[in-house]
């Protein structure tokens, strides 16, 4: 959307549909009204022919950023901005742009993913617009979204079955074979069977650079993002990375705070029968006080035992998680479950 334009109808209703069970889907049709959120997952699996739509495309890092994705193949079709042509030269040659979400979607034709590069102030109206043209895939990157427009995100995704959403403060999504969403490294991107899926950005960077010198690569890279109201959690990124057939091992990455790794071994717990996939995981912060704020806001150990770092560990090896000791070990440790187990590999 363009900066500063007016937010979807829906955009300050949607706590109140929610609240008072409705149980209305927005923009949805009658029979999409049996669906739920959940059913989005698989929207996750992008690739080199998934159109992507830049929104806030002539800001400085969503330039740098188009040029990178660029590079590794991604399909950016078009971009949103208050400008009529992009100012960078090549870019400007690359996709058009367009004044706000609605516009692009019904120019091009659909698309099939977002980058939010828009600021906090405006990017949880930026999101609800992309949801409310029901764009599949939607990844947010930017961090501090007021408490009260991250809600009304959280209301208008939990209304529908059509948008999926990574975010907010998300590091982004990366699929080596070329679709690429946020400001994950380049570098360390490679083409491979490893899903990764984090909370930390830079842990998340951390395993994508293991896993490629190791020569296993990645399928996926998700990044959930590090607030407190995430559009993605743990166990839904990894229920996509189980079900993908590219993914041949998975590692993720969770932290003090929160229930999402608890939500992981519930989710382990309740399978008919223990994934045929190996999973390694790390979970960050077992030295961290209680009460105190460990690298950002989705990461506040405040509850005495029951969410620290070490009853997490202990979640997650119950539920069959090989978990290490540091990130750097989690590449190695998936090569070994996936030679137990006769797993080939590239």
């Amino acid at each position: 959307m363009a900066i500063g334009r007016r937010a979807p109808a829906f955009a300050s209703t949607a706590v109140l549909q929610v609240r008072a069970g409705s149980g209305r889907a927005l923009s949805t049709s009658a029979a999409a009204q049996q669906r739920t959120y959940r059913d989005t997952i698989p929207n996750l699996a992008l690739g080199p022919s998934s159109r992507v739509l830049l929104l806030n495309a002539t800001g400085r890092a969503s330039t740098l950023h188009a040029k990178l994705s660029l590079s590794l193949g991604t399909n950016i079709v078009g971009g949103t901005s208050s400008k009529s042509t992009h100012p960078d030269a090549e870019l400007a040659q690359k996709f058009p742009l367009f004044p706000d979400v609605r516009t692009a979607v019904r120019e091009l034709g659909g698309v099939d993913a977002a980058a939010v590069f828009v600021p906090p102030s405006a990017a949880a109206d930026a999101v609800l617009e992309c949801i409310e043209e029901e764009i599949p895939t939607v990844v947010a990157v930017a961090e501090g979204i007021p408490t009260r427009d991250q809600m009304r995100v959280m209301a208008a995704l939990h209304s529908q079955s059509k948008s999926r959403y990574l975010g907010a403060n998300s590091p982004g999504y990366t699929n080596p074979r070329g679709a690429r969403l946020g400001i994950a490294p380049v570098a360390a991107a490679s083409p491979g069977c490893i899903g990764i899926a984090a909370r930390s950005g830079t842990l998340s960077y951390e395993a994508m650079g293991a896993t490629k010198d190791l020569g296993l690569g990645q399928s996926y890279c998700l990044g959930l993002g590090g607030d407190a109201y995430p559009g993605t959690r743990t166990d839904e990124a990894l229920e996509f990375l189980l079900n993908d057939p590219t993914t041949k091992g998975i590692i993720i990455v969770g932290e003090v705070g929160g229930t999402m790794e608890e939500d992981v071994s519930d989710y382990l717990d309740s399978l008919p029968s223990p994934p045929s996939k190996p999973i390694v995981g790390f979970i960050a912060g077992l030295g961290v006080p209680e009460g105190r704020s460990y690298g950002h806001s989705g990461a506040i150990y405040h509850d005495g035992s029951a969410h620290s770092a070490l009853q997490k560990r202990k979640r997650w090896m119950a539920s069959g998680v090989r978990v290490t000791g540091t990130i750097g070990e989690t590449a190695m440790a998936i090569k070994e479950e996936m030679d137990r187990l006769g797993i080939e590999y590239p």
